[in-house]
C-alpha cells in the first residue's frame, strides 16, 4: 500500500482500534504455487502493542507456510465512494476514502492448549452482543467435539515486523467540504458508502480541529 504522509497512520492506540472493531481479515502470503489468501476473523491479544492471534483451518496452514515463511494480515475499516459533486463548483475527480492497515512478520504457531484458549475468545468476542450467547463450551457441545474442532484448526500469533496503514479521510480538503462528504454519506449518498465511514470522518475531523 503505497503511503502519502498526510494520510499516514501511525498511533498505535488507533490502530489497536481500528484491528478491534474490524476483526475480519484477509491473510495473504506467497506460497510455493504463487500468491495465496485466506479470510480469517483475528483478534488483538493480551498486550499494549500490535500483536494479533487467530486460527487458519487445515490445510491453510500448509499453503500458507504458515509459521516458515512471511504473512501479511489485512485490516480493512470502514471505506466509501467520494463523488467529485460533493465538492463544490470545483473541477475534481472521484476518490474513495478509507481505512486500513498491513501488518506483516512471521507468525508463531500455538500449541493446542493455546489454540483453544484462542478458539474460546474468538467465540466469546462474536456471541457476546447476542441476548442469549452460546459459548464455545457450551452443551450441547461436549469436550470430544471441541477437542476435534481444535485439531482442525492451528492457532498463530503474529507480532507484525512491519506495518503500514492509512487513513484517508479527506484530511486534505477544507473543513466545509469535509463536512459535506460527512453529510452525505451519512445520509446515505452513494450506492458504495459504508455508513460508518461517516463517524470516522467527523471522529478524524474533530480531532484535528482540537490540535489546531
Amino acid at each position: 500500500m503505497r503511503q502519502n504522509p498526510s494520510f499516514a497512520m501511525t498511533d498505535v492506540t488507533e490502530l489497536r482500534r481500528l484491528i478491534d472493531l474490524n476483526p475480519w481479515a484477509t491473510l495473504v502470503s506467497a506460497a510455493d504455487d504463487g500468491l495465496v489468501a485466506s479470510h480469517y476473523a483475528v483478534l488483538l491479544d493480551d498486550r499494549d502493542d500490535l500483536t494479533i492471534v487467530g486460527h487458519v483451518g487445515r490445510p491453510d496452514d500448509l499453503i500458507h507456510g504458515l509459521g516458515s515463511r512471511e504473512l501479511m494480515v489485512v485490516i480493512q475499516g470502514p471505506h466509501g465512494y467520494v463523488s467529485p459533486g460533493w465538492y463544490g463548483d470545483v473541477a475534481a475527480v472521484p476518490t474513495w476514502n478509507f481505512v486500513s492497515a498491513h501488518l506483516a512478520g512471521v507468525p508463531e504457531l500455538l500449541g493446542p492448549e493455546e489454540n483453544l484458549r484462542i478458539l474460546d475468545r474468538l467465540v466469546a468476542r462474536f456471541e457476546s452482543g447476542r441476548p442469549q450467547p452460546r459459548t464455545l463450551w457450551e452443551a450441547p457441545n461436549d469436550p470430544a467435539f471441541v477437542e476435534r474442532l481444535e485439531r482442525g484448526t492451528v492457532g498463530f500469533r503474529l507480532t507484525p515486523t512491519k506495518v503500514v496503514a492509512k487513513r484517508k479521510l479527506s484530511q486534505n480538503k477544507p473543513d466545509d467540504v469535509v463536512e459535506t462528504i460527512i453529510a452525505e454519506l451519512g445520509a446515505g449518498a452513494g450506492a458504495y458508502a459504508d455508513p460508518r465511514l461517516a463517524g470516522e470522518m467527523r471522529r478524524d475531523l474533530d480531532t484535528r480541529r482540537a490540535a489546531r
